[in-house]
């Protein structure tokens, strides 16, 4: 990425949307992620799980306190992140400007998620 090109992502806030839209779905959404997101969800009566429980051999543990992930399924999914991001990183600034060039008209033509909210700064 040349300056002429951060510039355009400074100016362009939908191409910026877009770019970071991208980047969530190739460097996290489409990793081990998946691989965790497999399987059956419950469901709540009460629509805030405290009525689910996850029985086990050392008794129940209820939805609110149960680790979704271990430590290694998070470490297996942090090390395929870091290497999607490091992909995508690649693909920005370290190919020709050229492709960049085509990579944002085809960003600035068409969002890469347009069924997902769009994206915003987190309120703290």
């Amino acid at each position: 990425m040349n300056g002429r090109q951060a510039k355009r992502l400074k100016e362009d806030p939908e191409l910026l949307k877009r770019l970071t839209k991208y980047i969530a779905l190739n460097a996290f959404r489409n990793t081990h992620l998946e691989n965790l997101h497999i399987g059956t969800s419950p469901s709540s009566k009460t629509g805030d799980f405290s009525d689910v429980k996850v029985v086990s051999p050392y008794g129940e543990i209820s939805w609110s306190k149960l680790s979704r992930f271990d430590d290694g399924e998070m470490k297996t999914l942090m090390i395929d992140v870091v290497n999607h991001t490091y992909m995508v990183m690649a693909a920005l600034f370290v190919t020709g400007d050229d492709i960049v060039d085509k990579f944002f008209l085809s960003l600035s033509e068409r969002d890469p998620e347009p069924r997902w909210n769009e994206p915003k700064f987190p309120e703290y």
